[in-house]
């Protein structure tokens, strides 16, 4: 197992490297193209809204067909939008690469529905926080490698990620087995009867919006973040670097090492509590904050709770959900979180523009308070049903 474990998380490792790469070249690569801030801003929401749209079909294909086929599509998929990226001759075919992109990069559930095929119910959220820890490594080492080599040009680190993709593709092709423990094609009813079963489960309800809400909370701050270090402490992009590289690997400690280590102690719900409230008070915390010491604190209590608290109500969804239909809850679960990261950003910047620098911090904390009362919730009727 443990090799299917180490193959799925290179898998998301080399995916989210190509992702990381990109990003951040991303208003650059559009502004050559004469593109105007309120078609950049569509341009990054294009790609979340289309992982929005398709996270649940290819997590239903994936109970359908197997996990590998569907991976393996969306893996070469990212390969072919990155070189579309990189040949674009027109801001029309970079959204329509930017979509692609999307499309093919929904395969997140798809891939967490195989941690849940060979992972027992004990270890599941163990499993997810390795490829958190995938997403994290991703985000810190893809932007460092597409700022070198965006100085020999934009497309040239573009390229990079595309070949990443297709070697991502020849490893998973080589050595990612169909996991034992899905048998595809069992499940018979079709895609509506599956949504219908999914509306029906209260507890499956109530764990969607909490992770609706904490991804909210989270991705308000992602534009704002390094504004607010500006405004604050004067920080410049190469501060600001080291500060995300020093977040980066902390999420990446907590998700892949301490969420296995808190696992075996503490049941998810105590856990995703948990998680929450530091949430919150990390939050709060930064706003408040006079010193930069004292900011990077409470940034580490709020890593340390997004850390927990991501692989922790994944995996309360997964439990939820029958063996049968793993991949289309964990999609509706992922594409809920890409629907968040649409309106988060957008809003923590309408907040800052015009409510002052420490308003996106203070929503961000008041739903985190909101997702603590929720975990609080989940908790208690998880409890009363065990009774």
């Amino acid at each position: 197992m443990r090799n299917r474990f180490g193959v799925i998380f290179l898998t998301v490792l080399i995916d989210l490297i190509g992702f990381g790469i990109v990003i951040p070249l991303l208003p650059f690569y559009a502004l050559s193209f004469g593109a105007k801030s309120y078609q950049i801003g569509l341009l990054v929401s294009s790609f979340s809204f289309m992982q929005f749209i398709f996270n649940p079909i290819w997590g239903r294909i994936s109970d359908k067909i197997g996990r590998r086929p569907v991976i393996l599509i969306s893996v070469f998929g990212s390969f072919v939008s990155y070189l579309i990226f990189a040949f674009a001759n027109s801001l029309f075919v970079l959204f329509l690469s930017r979509m692609l992109a999307g499309l093919m990069g929904a395969n997140i559930a798809t891939a967490q529905a195989y941690i849940a095929d060979i992972t027992p119910p004990e270890e599941r959220a163990k499993g997810m926080g390795i490829v958190g820890a995938g997403f994290g490594i991703g985000f810190v080492v893809g932007p460092f490698i597409g700022g070198i080599l965006s100085k020999f040009g934009y497309n040239v680190p573009i390229l990079f990620a595309s070949g990443l993709s297709l070697l991502n593709f020849i490893l998973a092709y080589k050595f990612l087995p169909e996991p034992k423990g899905h048998k595809y094609g069992v499940y018979r009813s079709n895609y509506v009867d599956s949504v219908f079963e999914i509306a029906r489960d209260k507890i499956l309800l109530f764990l969607y919006f909490t992770f609706f809400v904490i991804t909210f909370g989270i991705s308000i701050n992602y534009v704002v973040f390094p504004l607010f270090t500006k405004d604050m402490f004067d920080f410049d992009a190469s501060h600001n670097g080291l500060l995300f590289g020093y977040i980066g690997m902390i999420g990446v400690l907590t998700q892949g090492y301490l969420v296995g280590k808190l696992t075996k102690k503490f049941k998810e719900e105590k856990i995703l509590v948990a998680g929450t409230f530091f949430m919150g008070l990390g939050l709060l915390g930064m706003v408040f904050s006079v010193h930069f010491s004292q900011f990077l604190i409470f940034a580490t209590f709020f890593t340390f709770g997004s850390g927990i608290t991501t692989p922790s109500v994944l995996s309360l969804i997964s439990r939820q959900a029958r063996a049968e239909i793993q991949g289309v809850t964990l999609g509706f679960g992922q594409s809920l979180s890409s629907l968040a990261r649409v309106f988060g950003p957008s809003t923590g910047g309408f907040f800052y523009g015009n409510f002052g620098h420490k308003s996106p911090f203070i929503l961000g904390a008041m739903a985190m308070s909101l997702s603590f009362l929720l975990a609080i919730g989940i908790y208690n009727r998880k409890n009363s049903k065990s009774r």
